[in-house]
């Protein structure tokens, strides 16, 4: 967009970089329901299936972008895929006409920090900078990391009692979360869920056990915790609400499956019916507790998942999964293709073809819209093939598969949080006199 002086580019680039939600007359309760619109605030299009979030009640507009809502309320949050959410004060007493709610666009492009990484001043500022300096406007964060460590001060019981809460990396989250909301950073909470070493070390029997009946441990040595336990399904979604609570804009299960090794004993016979159940009714809990946050839900996703008509062995199913997020986040590093993909054996070597043609078949598999996925891309040198390093070639070729299929967006992984503008488009700095100012929402 060409912008003509200084305020009015300042202006534009505020409103480009946050994303706020815009109301515009508030709505009359006729025959005690109050009514509603929510558009595309650039377009004014209207937006079917947006989410519209009351303290007792979600509702989901129809095809004219409309709602009713049942019950007077003092707030009204929305979401909808492909756009930043908001939150409306609604006054005391309603005007006459409906009120229209304006959602910005907004497409996530994110790098991943692990609890030391967003711990580490370096690593953070350095992560930051490149947030500044490219189209990069997310971060990825730990909340519950790998190891099952809780980075934070978290006041879940549960966490402290079973030691999660030794390694306090993050001193104050909300001002981290307030900190990244100035600057317009989308934020985005990882939580491991069944993979955590903590929580089987303290709590044994709600863990994986080998056929002999001893603890499990993987090639890490680390400890899975059983999906079919219900307590450990509250766990993770406690941690959740709080991380919705302190202001993330999007809650993202990582390790949603069961271990992927064969012969292990759980609480429930270990058959595909049985894992499926348990995943997807996992995601179905966590959708409904988290409901009044008005906040995001992604699932890291398997990326053979789009590819095997089974459930891969872990309980993952597309169809399944779906109902229960918004986002669905296939990890489609090319290194993680053991077996490569029809027609492309050494994956390492196609990497748009493994972004590109994954995705299509997970769209052709649940016929939901592109803009619902949002893929993990590789960042880190192959561990797999030919141990080749993923620098700005790579990754800008990840980056334009996903972005030729529509995606809603992609997230770039590297374990050491190292990363660099290589392959990243650089945005484009205002100036006084005018300029074309990069769009950093795609």
């Amino acid at each position: 967009m060409k912008l003509h002086n200084y305020r009015a580019a300042a202006f534009h680039a505020f409103l480009g970089v946050l994303g706020f939600l815009f109301a515009f007359p508030f709505s009359a309760f006729a025959d005690g329901y109050a009514m509603g619109r929510v558009i595309d605030f650039a377009t004014k299009r209207p937006i079917a299936g947006a989410i519209v979030t009351l303290p007792n009640e979600v509702i989901r507009t129809d095809e004219r972008g409309m709602f009713t809502m049942k019950s007077p309320a003092a707030k009204v949050g929305v979401r909808a895929y492909g756009y930043r959410r908001g939150e409306v004060a609604l006054p005391a007493s309603a005007p006459k006409s409906p009120m229209e709610i304006a959602l910005l666009p907004f497409t996530p492009k994110a790098l991943y920090l692990t609890y030391y990484g967003i711990g580490d001043r370096g690593l953070r500022n350095s992560a930051l900078k490149l947030i500044d300096e490219t189209e990069l406007n997310a971060l990825v964060i730990d909340v519950k990391g790998d190891r099952g460590v809780v980075t934070y001060k978290t006041d879940v019981p549960f966490a402290n009692q079973i030691g999660a809460q030794k390694l306090i990396i993050v001193k104050d989250i909300r001002e981290l979360i307030r900190s990244l909301k100035e600057r317009g950073v989308y934020t985005i909470a990882r939580i491991v869920v069944f993979k955590d070493n903590v929580l089987g070390t303290a709590r044994p029997d709600l863990a994986v056990r080998s056929q002999d009946g001893s603890v499990w441990h993987d090639r890490e040595n680390l400890i899975w915790v059983d999906p079919s336990k219900q307590e450990v399904w509250q766990y993770n979604i406690n941690l959740a609400v709080e991380a919705a609570g302190h202001g993330f804009d999007e809650i993202q299960f990582d390790y949603v499956r069961f271990p992927d090794k064969k012969g292990l004993k759980f609480a429930v016979q270990n058959s595909e019916e049985n894992r499926v159940k348990y995943i997807s009714g996992f995601l179905a809990e966590a959708k409904k507790q988290l409901a009044p946050y008005n906040v995001f839900l992604a699932a890291d996703i398997f990326g053979y998942v789009s590819w095997n008509l089974c459930d891969t062995q872990i309980g993952q199913k597309l169809d399944a999964i779906e109902p229960h997020v918004d986002y669905i986040s296939l990890m489609l590093y090319p290194s993680g293709f053991q077996f490569g993909i029809p027609g492309y054996r050494n994956p390492v070597a196609h990497p748009y073809e493994i972004v590109s043609l994954t995705l299509k078949k997970a769209q052709e598999r649940t016929g939901i819209s592109p803009v619902r996925f949002r893929p993990w891309l590789q960042a880190f040198r192959d561990y797999a093939f030919d141990r080749r390093h993923f620098t700005g070639t790579e990754i800008q070729t990840q980056i334009k598969a996903s972005d030729d299929f529509g995606s809603g967006g992609w997230m770039l992984w590297n374990p050491r949080n190292v990363y660099l503008a290589d392959g990243l488009k650089r945005r484009v700095k205002v100036t006084q006199t005018g300029a074309t100012m990069h769009d950093p929402q795609g």
